[in-house]
């Protein structure tokens, strides 16, 4: 118990300290890297709930798809972030009043999961199958239809991302796969009868 108790405190003060160096780091690529250090102190924290699985995920997806992905983002666009600082003040009141709604809701949601008889409303799963087997138990069956919704919103977020960033333009040549389709032999090919010594004009 001693053991995981140090273990506990350990990854959670490093994980904590991380997040504050995201947001306190003046240089974009230093927060991205001390959000790959926070991931992966979550992650052990995770391991030492037992979930494993999610462990798993969070090392897997986050840390080598979304921070990495971040990370050269950042220095291939080479954004001028002093300029983007210069507006931040002016953002600083709805960006308090946002943030002071998602924390009175997660407080909401803490403290009724907390107050609630019984420990809240935890899924029953059987004691005889593995942390990733138990998961998928209780994805698949009681927040199936959370779960494709929250596939759903992923979706339209990638399609308008990509919508958004689609830039056509006009010196470039496109395929178009219609004019493809619609072409026919005599817009095509054009037949010339060349007769001998005579070259094509």
């Amino acid at each position: 118990m001693i053991i995981n108790a140090i273990f506990f405190y350990l990854f959670a003060g490093i994980t904590v300290a991380s997040a504050v160096m995201v947001i306190a780091a003046r240089n974009p690529v230093h927060s991205v890297l001390f959000l790959i250090l926070a991931f992966v102190n979550a992650a052990g924290l995770f391991v030492l709930l037992g979930a494993e699985f999610l462990a798993m995920i969070l090392i897997v997806v986050y840390v080598g798809a979304v921070a990495v992905l971040f990370l050269f983002v950042v220095m291939m666009l080479d954004v001028d972030f002093a300029e983007l600082r210069q507006g931040v003040l002016n953002y600083l009141p709805i960006g308090a009043l946002i943030g002071a709604i998602l924390l009175a809701e997660l407080l909401l949601v803490v403290g009724g999961w907390a107050l609630a008889p019984g420990g809240g409303h935890a899924a029953t799963v059987p004691a005889n199958v593995s942390n990733t087997q138990a998961l998928g138990l209780v994805l698949y069956t009681r927040y199936v239809y959370f779960f494709e919704a929250a596939g759903v919103i992923l979706l339209v977020a990638m399609i308008g991302a990509i919508v958004m960033t689609l830039q056509h333009k006009p010196d470039v040549r496109r395929q178009n796969i219609a004019e493809q389709v619609a072409r026919r032999r005599a817009s095509a090919v054009e037949l010339v009868n060349v007769k001998p010594g005579q070259g094509l004009s």
